[in-house]
């Protein structure tokens, strides 16, 4: 059975660091671009940064200088380092596998698959 599954989310103080992960199994992860998508209360899901199976990276407007993707494929693990947290941050990530071409350059959730369960991310002032 396909899956992904997040870790790492948890509070940090503004201005912070924190990395979260993703976790394939049961497929072969090489093979695949994965992105990460956020959800703040009450908002839509937001792209924030993808991968390609050749680790050429995406990110959104808002993230763009303080995050960075990143895998592992031997470890079947994907990578999201976030670096001076601010309070725009806040909310629960999910990383998903990009069933088409598109999805990946342009950070359009439409393309993605297999979400994970999420892992929340707090910010305290």
């Amino acid at each position: 059975q396909e899956r992904l599954v997040e870790s790492g989310g948890g509070l940090v103080q503004a201005g912070g660091s924190m990395r979260l992960s993703c976790t394939a199994s049961g497929f072969d992860l090489y093979a695949w671009a994965i992105g990460w998508f956020r959800q703040a209360p009450g908002k839509g899901r937001e792209g924030v940064g993808c991968i390609s199976t050749d680790s050429r990276t995406y990110y959104g407007e808002s993230v763009k200088g303080r995050f960075a993707v990143s895998r592992d494929n031997a470890k079947r693990t994907v990578y999201l380092q976030m670096n001076s947290l601010q309070a725009v941050d806040p909310g629960v990530y999910y990383c998903g596998k990009d069933y088409s071409a598109y999805g990946c350059p342009h950070l359009a959730s439409v393309s993605f698959h297999l979400w994970g369960q999420g892992a929340q991310v707090a910010v305290s002032s």
